[in-house]
């Protein structure tokens, strides 16, 4: 499975300034504690420091305080893309399906009809169970970038996942060289438990290209 281009944002360090007071509510125990970016004084946080925050949240796996994070970006921005993207990615990784698919749709707004932006989208919605929509966002993104790889990608591995591989295979080459294409309908079979269908497309991705090492590792894991 494939995540568009859902990037692992780098670790920022990020300093800003603390209340030195105690925190009045510290003693009761039903109280989350307040952090130091939010006890800040200085009131004309930038939407950029938000954002900065969100990304370090992130990468330290506060998944919660970085949506947080990002959406005060957006109020303060309502057009910080990176913000929107990051929100609807983090959405997406917490299965907030429906508020995700929310940002996602602001964000193809946003992005002009990206049809990569399409592509998470329709990620997003099968991952949500809701294939045809899913389908239906491939296709919008197609009809906008007919050479988008990440559509094509997304949407072939969907239909081979749905009982389509046919068809889900003629998308792949699209995009990819042959054997890539079978090996990755190969990897679909194989985590579908399909091992003779997986077995049959690893082989057909090796003739098609005796240097392809993946597939001649793979193709040697089912035969044991």
């Amino acid at each position: 499975m494939k995540l568009g281009s859902f990037l692992l944002v780098t670790t920022i360090v990020l300093l800003v300034a603390g209340c030195a007071h105690k925190n009045p509510q510290a003693s009761d125990p039903n109280t989350p504690p307040v952090s130091e970016f939010d006890k800040a004084k200085d009131p004309a946080i930038s939407a950029n420091t938000r954002f900065a925050a969100g990304q370090l949240s992130e990468s330290q796996g506060e998944l919660g305080h970085a949506i947080e994070q990002y959406q005060k970006a957006l109020e303060l921005n309502p057009k910080y893309a990176e913000a929107m993207f990051r929100l609807a990615v983090v959405q997406t990784t917490t299965k907030a399906f429906p508020k995700a698919i929310e940002t996602w749709n602001r964000y193809i707004t946003l992005s002009n009809g990206s049809a990569t932006a399409y592509s998470n989208l329709g990620f997003c919605q099968e991952l949500a169970g809701n294939p045809a929509a899913a389908e239906a966002a491939y296709r919008a993104g197609i009809a906008h970038e007919p050479s988008n790889e990440p559509c094509h990608v997304n949407y072939g591995l969907m239909l081979a996942r749905h009982g389509r591989p046919s068809e889900g295979l003629l998308q792949l080459q699209i995009v990819l060289p042959p054997a890539k294409a079978h090996y990755d309908l190969a990897s679909v079979y194989e985590t579908m438990g399909r091992k003779k269908e997986a077995r049959t497309e690893y082989a057909k991705a090796l003739e098609l290209d005796p240097t392809f090492g993946d597939a001649r590792t793979k193709l040697a894991s089912l035969d044991n």
